[in-house]
C-alpha cells in the first residue's frame, strides 16, 4: 500500500501535437522501463525539466502508449530517432540489448552525444568500444527517485568533460544524493544502493507483519515500520555518533530493543544481508565480463 503523497505524476494523458514530434530536446532516453519511467518521473515533478524537453523510445507500442498516458513525453520507436533530437542520452536498457542497438539498429553516436549509462555491470571500455565517438559516463541510481530519495554513484569516462560531470551530478542529484566513485567500484555502488532497497522493503514488511499479528492495523503497521525505517536512515547520515554508537543508543539495559538485537545477532542477521550484497557484486561483475 503506498501512502507517500509525492507521487511523481499525474496518470493523465497529455496530448502531444504533431508539429512537436520533430522538436529538439534537452534530454533523450534509450529505453523506458521501470527505472527510466521513475527517472523521468522524478525529473519532471521536481522541475529539473519540462515534459516537452523529455523524450524516449521503445519498440513497443503498449509501452509508448503507457508512458505517452502517465507523463507526457514524446515517444519514438526507435533510439536513433532519440539520438537526432538531443545531445544528452540515458542508456536504459538491459545490458543483453546494448550491442545490438549499436551493430544491428545501426546506432550512431556523434561528439556532441553525451551518453549516460545506468545498465547495471555494462562497462565504459565495452560501450566506447561500440561508440567511439561520444561522450560516455555510467551512473548507478535506485528507483526511490520517485519520493525523491534516489542514492547514486557516478564514474566519469572517456572523453567526458568537468561540463559532463557537474550535469549528471545535477541531475541525479536533483532527487536525491549522488556521490563520484572510480569505475572500479560501481559494482559495490550496485550492491551498496542499487539493489538494497529490495531488502530494506523486505525488512520493513517483516516488520510491519509482526505488527499486524499483534493486533495493529495494516496501514499503521506499515506506516509506522516505514517512518522508523526513514528516521533511522537520517539519523545514521546526520548523527555524529557512529552507528554503533546509534545501536547502543536505542537498546537500554534491561530493556526492550536489546533483546531483539540479541535475536538478530544469533541468527547471523549482519552475515546474511553481508551475504545478499556480495550476491549482487559479484552478478555485477560478472554481467560486465
Amino acid at each position: 500500500m503506498r501512502t507517500d503523497s509525492k507521487k511523481y505524476a499525474a496518470r493523465t494523458y497529455i496530448y502531444v501535437p504533431a508539429n512537436l514530434l520533430s522538436m529538439k530536446a534537452k534530454i533523450g532516453f534509450i529505453g523506458a522501463g521501470r527505472m527510466a519511467e521513475s527517472i523521468m518521473g522524478g525529473l519532471i515533478a521536481n522541475g529539473t525539466y519540462d515534459r516537452k524537453d523529455i523524450i524516449s523510445c521503445a519498440p513497443s507500442e503498449s509501452t509508448r502508449a503507457r508512458i505517452e498516458n502517465a507523463l507526457g513525453v514524446r515517444m519514438y520507436k526507435t533510439a536513433g530517432e532519440v539520438a537526432g533530437l538531443t545531445d544528452v542520452l540515458i542508456l536504459a536498457i538491459k545490458p543483453k540489448g546494448i550491442p545490438s542497438l549499436f551493430e544491428e539498429e545501426r546506432l550512431d553516436l556523434e561528439p556532441r552525444h553525451l551518453l549516460i549509462s545506468i545498465a547495471a555491470g555494462t562497462k565504459i571500455d565495452a560501450l566506447h568500444s561500440l561508440s567511439p565517438k561520444c561522450r560516455i559516463m555510467r551512473v548507478m541510481p535506485n528507483h526511490c527517485c520517485e519520493v525523491y530519495e534516489c542514492a547514486s554513484g557516478y564514474a566519469r569516462g572517456i572523453n567526458s568533460t568537468d561540463e559532463d560531470v557537474r550535469l549528471v551530478e545535477s541531475i541525479f542529484t536533483s532527487f536525491g544524493v549522488a556521490l563520484e566513485v572510480q569505475e572500479k567500484d560501481m559494482d559495490a555502488v550496485t550492491g551498496v544502493c542499487g539493489s538494497s532497497p529490495a531488502y530494506m522493503y523486505m525488512f520493513i514488511r517483516a516488520i510491519a507483519r509482526k505488527g499486524i499479528e499483534h493486533g495493529l492495523s495494516e496501514e499503521t503497521s506499515l506506516r509506522l515500520a516505514a517512518q522508523a525505517a526513514i528516521g533511522a536512515g537520517k539519523m545514521a547520515l546526520c548523527s555524529d555518533k557512529s552507528l554503533e554508537q546509534l545501536i547502543d543508543g536505542v537498546c537500554s539495559p534491561g530493556g526492550t530493543t536489546i533483546e531483539g538485537v540479541r535475536s538478530l545477532e544469533g541468527d547471523g542477521f549482519e552475515g546474511i544481508v553481508s551475504d545478499a550484497i556480495e550476491a549482487v557484486i559479484q552478478r555485477s561483475m560478472a554481467m560486465g565480463k
